[in-house]
């Protein structure tokens, strides 16, 4: 059976079928998957059977990976996943049980509620992120991703002009910050620094110029950090329009693999009493946005 993609919204977002991804991943099957997560930004695979090292396999077929970042801003607490180049987007604890409310990595991890790009806040930031459902509540729990190329498309021509060459500081404790959790230790803080990153950039893949937005973005250099941060707002309140916006509504077994370096994407609301465990892989781009093409 040769994969097929159907897609999901007039934009973007491609539905994959027809390929096993605990298998061995021939080169046709490999080159259909790029070219659609280049058409498409965000593909879906359903019915997927992943254990965590099969995950990562997969992933190393579209690049090197990151580490998880959560064990640089968790010291100390103990995590359950072994493996470092998994990220566990869950709401359990070391031993598996409901996080507590106020527990820090629970109070931590509210932050992917707010629209952003994985690894953003990284010198050489994430490229594609790729996020499997073990475990989901009774109502899914949706995952909401923007195309920021069709955003970017839309824009005026004198705001197209306006963001030419603009670079914004990313910082993951900038993201934090806008929730009221603060209290990280120095050592902490000091392990991921703040980083330039560009507001427009060309996607390697399709060359279609595209915005470089999150919540990690706190402000413009060179620029008032107040008028920064409201020409940043502007630009993801552009951006998140609905016709923009596709809703992913997780069933276990799902597999979505999304494209940070062209859409931004948050998590919506669940009931957290129930378990929501899911993992993610997120491969590395090649440089920084200041290093390759605008």
């Amino acid at each position: 059976m040769s994969i097929t993609v159907k897609q999901l919204h007039p934009l973007f977002v491609g539905e994959v079928s027809g390929v096993d991804l605990a298998q061995p991943l021939s080169a046709a099957d490999h080159d259909a998957i790029a070219a659609a997560i280049d058409r498409y930004a965000v593909v879906v695979f359903h019915d997927q059977r992943l254990t965590d090292d099969q995950q990562i396999d997969f992933a190393r077929h579209f690049g090197p990976i990151h580490s998880s970042a959560q064990k640089a801003r968790h010291r100390g607490i103990r995590h359950r996943l072994a493996r470092d180049e998994i990220a566990d987007i869950s709401n359990l604890d070391g031993d598996s049980q409901v996080l507590d409310v106020n527990h820090r990595r629970r109070l931590d991890w509210l932050a992917n509620r707010l629209w952003h790009t994985d690894a953003s806040f990284r010198a050489v930031p994430g490229a594609l992120s790729m996020l499997y459902a073990h475990v989901v509540p009774p109502e899914g729990g949706n995952t909401e991703f923007a195309d920021l190329r069709a955003a970017y498309d839309d824009l005026p021509d004198a705001t197209k002009k306006l963001l030419d060459g603009l670079v914004a500081e990313h910082s993951i404790w900038h993201s934090r910050g806008q929730l009221g959790v603060t209290e990280y230790t120095p050592d902490e803080l000091a392990s991921l620094p703040p980083v330039p990153q560009r507001v427009v950039r060309t996607h390697p893949g399709s060359k279609r110029k595209t915005l470089y937005l999150a919540a990690h973005a706190s402000h413009i250099l060179g620029m008032p950090v107040a008028d920064g941060r409201l020409l940043l707002l502007d630009l993801v309140e552009h951006a998140t329009q609905p016709k923009y916006v596709h809703a992913h509504s997780w069933r276990q077994g799902d597999l979505v693999i999304w494209d940070n370096r062209c859409t931004m994407h948050r998590a919506r609301p669940f009931d957290t009493t129930q378990v929501r465990d899911l993992r993610r892989v997120t491969t590395a781009d090649v440089a920084s946005t200041l290093e390759q093409a605008a």
